[in-house]
């Protein structure tokens, strides 16, 4: 079963992150930079897949600058099996849309069965990269997928994904845009001998004309400092007594 996957390199949460002279971007230096999390999701299951069916592979396809191949190795040294880098060096400047446009180029041209993506990216969270490929390429669609499984004729699938108060059920005709939620499995480690494969597994660099991004970022700030926690003291009566005062009064959180 032939799974493409598109991920993307974020920075690392552990990272401290400082806003740029121009107050509309972030300082890159000193910033480490990994795998999006939820993508994690997405590449095990397509692994799980090519496993289940015994055949067909995993492609890896990104945007992004040189420096995205480390994240794309990670994802060979998982398993992953070949990728495609589009070669951007300011990725930053790249809306949804126009990530998405670039994809499509590639996946277009490329035999698939299903197409996966992480439900979102932890740097931007806009979840719209998967949305809008599914668009372009005028397949089905299903995000925020906890539960995947597909028919043994590679034809159709069944998603499962949350919603308030429940749980949604869907049949889906493949091939089908499907997005990754937490839950959807457990990803493996990698084992040395993956990690000495992913050197020599083979990265197809492209160059490509980036669409204009539609969107811009007009400023960023730093949310606001978090005022100093309060201690009550006394008696236990009177201590309640102050503490609905202030969440009725003060916090307004209760009536």
């Amino acid at each position: 079963m032939n799974s493409i996957v598109c991920i993307k390199q974020v920075p690392d949460t552990e990272s401290i992150i400082k806003i740029d002279g121009e107050g509309t971007g972030i300082v890159e230096e000193g910033i480490q930079y990994t795998a999006n999390p939820y993508d994690e999701y997405a590449v095990e299951e397509a692994l799980r897949l090519r496993e289940k069916f015994g055949d067909g592979k995993v492609t890896i396809v990104t945007l992004g600058p040189q420096r995205a191949e480390e994240t794309m190795r990670y994802f060979f040294a998982m398993g992953a099996d070949e990728g495609i880098l589009i070669k951007d060096d300011e990725p930053q400047k790249r809306d949804s849309l126009s990530v998405a446009q670039c994809l499509v180029e590639v996946i277009k041209g490329m035999d698939y069965d299903v197409i996966l993506c992480g439900k979102q990216a932890v740097d931007d969270d806009s979840a719209q990269v998967g949305a809008m490929l599914a668009e372009f390429l005028d397949i089905p669609q299903v995000t925020v997928v906890s539960k995947f499984d597909v028919a043994e004729d590679k034809k159709k699938a069944v998603a499962h994904r949350e919603i308030e108060g429940g749980e949604e059920v869907i049949e889906v005709q493949l091939p089908a845009v499907i997005t990754a939620q937490k839950g959807l499995n457990e990803p493996r480690l990698t084992s040395l001998l993956g990690i000495k494969r992913a050197v020599s597994k083979p990265i197809d660099v492209r160059e490509m004309d980036v669409p204009e991004a539609k969107m811009k970022i007009v400023s960023l700030e730093r949310p606001p400092e978090r005022s100093a926690g309060r201690i009550l003291e006394g008696e236990d009566v009177d201590v309640v007594r102050e503490l609905v005062n202030a969440l009725k009064n003060e916090a307004k959180v209760i009536r």
